[in-house]
C-alpha cells in the first residue's frame, strides 16, 4: 500500500510504500520484546545482587531508559511468568496483594443471585497477593511500576509483606504465605524519582540508577531492536544519534527525548529515507524538520527543535 504525506495545503510532498498495520506491529513488538534488551554488566550484576539476597530490586532513572522493560528482560530470561502492578497517587499496599469487591458482594446479596455469596467468591488477587498463592506451583516476577506516585505510606507498609511474603486477607482472616522458599518472587520496582522514598524502605532493597545511555550503548541498542534497510547506513546512524544528543542538551526543553523516542524516530528516517549526509538540501533538510514530531511533546520543545 502507499501512503501519501501532505503538506498544509493538500499537495503531496513524498510517497512511500508502507504497510502501516503490518510494520507497526512488527516495530512495536520488536521495541518491547524481551529478548532484545541490552543490559549492562553494572545492571545485570545488580539483578543477580538481588537474586542472591532475595530483596527487591529499585530502579530508577528518567523515563524511556528502560527500566520497565527490565522487568520483561528478567521474566523472559529465567522463563518466568511476569505480574505487573502499575502504581497509582490512590494505591494501598492491599492493592498489589488483593481486591474484594465489596460493592458487587453487597449488590449481588442485596438481589439474592445465585451462585457462591461467599467473600472469597469476590476477592481477586493482585500481582504479588497472586505471586505469593502461586509460589507451591511456580515463582514469578513482579513489576510494581513508579512506585514514586503512591501515597507515602504505600512503600512501608508493603516492607513487612516484601520481607516475610506472607500477608493477611482481612475480610476472612485467612493467611496467604509463601509455600516455597524456592519460589520467592523476585519483585522489581521503578521510580522516576518524583518523590523520596523512607529511608527504612530503601534500606531493604538493592538499589540501581539506569544513566542514559552514551552513543555507543545507542548504537547498539538501536542494532538490535530495529532492522534498517540497507540505505540507511552506519554512518547515517551516527550521524542521527550524534543529533539526537546534541537535541538533548538543548537548554529548556520541558521533557528530553528518551531512548523510546529515539528508536522511532530512526523508524522513521529509514522509512522516509532522510539522508543525513545531504541536509544542506533544502528537500532533505525539509524531511528532517517534518520527523521532529517524534522527538517533541509539546509545542514549545517542537519550535526549539525547528
Amino acid at each position: 500500500m502507499t501512503f501519501q504525506l501532505f503538506s498544509s495545503h493538500g499537495k503531496t510532498l513524498f510517497e512511500r510504500d508502507l504497510s502501516l498495520p503490518a510494520y507497526k506491529v512488527e516495530l512495536s513488538q520488536r521495541l518491547v520484546a524481551p529478548a532484545n534488551y541490552i543490559a549492562s554488566a553494572a545492571l545485570s550484576n545488580a539483578v543477580n545482587v538481588a537474586l542472591t539476597l532475595g530483596q527487591p530490586l529499585l530502579v530508577t532513572g528518567e523515563p524511556g531508559t528502560g527500566k520497565t522493560q527490565l522487568a520483561a528482560a528478567v521474566a523472559y530470561q529465567l522463563g518466568l511468568p511476569l505480574l505487573r502492578f502499575n502504581t497509582k497517587t490512590t494505591s494501598t499496599a492491599r492493592d498489589v496483594l488483593y481486591h474484594y469487591d465489596s460493592l458487587r458482594h453487597f449488590h449481588d446479596a442485596q438481589l439474592k443471585k445465585e451462585g457462591d455469596l461467599s467473600i472469597d467468591s469476590y476477592i481477586g488477587l493482585q500481582a504479588l497477593g497472586r505471586a505469593i498463592a502461586q509460589s507451591d506451583e511456580v515463582r514469578s516476577v513482579v513489576l510494581i511500576d513508579e512506585i514514586d506516585k503512591a501515597p507515602r505510606d504505600f512503600p512501608n507498609d508493603l516492607l513487612d509483606v516484601l520481607e516475610d511474603m506472607c500477608f493477611e486477607l482481612k475480610e476472612t482472616s485467612r493467611l496467604v504465605s509463601l509455600a516455597a522458599p524456592s519460589n520467592r518472587p523476585i519483585v522489581v520496582m521503578t521510580s522516576n524519582s518524583e518523590k523520596h522514598l523512607p529511608d527504612a524502605f530503601l534500606r531493604r532493597c538493592v538499589y540501581y540508577h539506569i544513566s542514559f545511555p552514551d552513543k555507543e550503548q545507542l548504537i547498539s541498542i538501536v542494532n538490535e531492536r530495529l532492522e534498517l534497510g540497507s540505505s540507511f547506513t552506519d554512518n547515517m546512524k551516527s550521524a542521527a544519534i550524534d543529533y539526537f544528543l546534541q537535541v538533548r542538551q538543548l537548554p529548556g526543553l520541558y521533557k528530553k527525548p528518551a531512548t523510546a523516542e529515539l528508536l522511532s524516530w530512526i523508524h522513521v528516517l529509514d522509512k522516509l529515507k532522510v539522508d543525513f549526509s545531504d541536509l544542506d538540501s533544502l528537500q532533505m533538510n525539509k524531511r528532517l524538520q517534518e520527523t521532529l514530531v517524534v522527538l517533541a511533546k509539546n509545542q514549545e520543545d517542537l519550535g526549539r527543535l525547528q
